[in-house]
């Protein structure tokens, strides 16, 4: 997979989701806001709030236009007790880096990841969707909620990254949508 590079500038985003993801290994295993900061906060958790964190979830910004990048995936969802299932899509900016391809190259796995509010619901995004905030409302977001969906993207593709703080998901096996049909 490549976007055309033509030099290695790009590399920093490669290597951030690198180091992303040897920290989450760790984790898993062992500026005040920013991707250094939540590696070294993941690896070495200096309080109570972040020593259960599993994950550093992360948005990525696109070569050229510089706007954040928003994933999508489709999911089966069951139609009530008919044992029927229907396809239903998701969009996030904010994804959980699983695993590259291949260590010689910027190819990764990455696993959507959708915030969720305080009464447990994953909401859409607001406005047109197309900026990092429209995915966060007001104040309700509590946590993140793994989907089990996952896309292969190659880094060098971004010229950005934002981190949030280190965070433990929702375990995938609890995502569910509520039917809007």
């Amino acid at each position: 997979m490549s976007c055309g590079k033509e030099n290695d500038f790009n590399t920093c985003v490669c290597e951030t989701v690198r180091q992303i993801v040897r920290a989450q290994d760790e984790a898993a295993d062992g500026c005040s806001t920013g991707c250094a900061e939540s590696i070294r906060d993941l690896v070495s958790p200096s309080s109570d709030e972040n020593g259960a964190a599993t994950s550093i979830p992360f948005a990525l910004y696109c070569k050229g236009n510089c706007k954040p990048f928003i994933g999508s995936g489709i999911f089966k969802h069951p139609l009530g007790e008919s044992g029927m299932n229907a396809l239903r899509c998701v969009k996030t900016p904010i994804f959980r880096a699983k695993r590259f391809v291949d260590e010689e190259e910027c190819c990764v796995h990455l696993e959507l990841l959708l915030p969720v509010t305080m009464g447990g619901s994953t909401p859409g995004p607001s406005g047109d969707g197309t900026q990092i905030c429209d995915y966060f409302p007001g104040n309700s977001i509590r946590n993140l909620q793994a989907t089990g969906i996952c896309i292969t993207v190659d880094l060098d593709c971004f010229c950005g990254i934002v981190c949030l703080d280190p965070v433990t998901p929702l375990p995938a096996s609890e995502f569910n949508i509520n039917d809007e049909d």
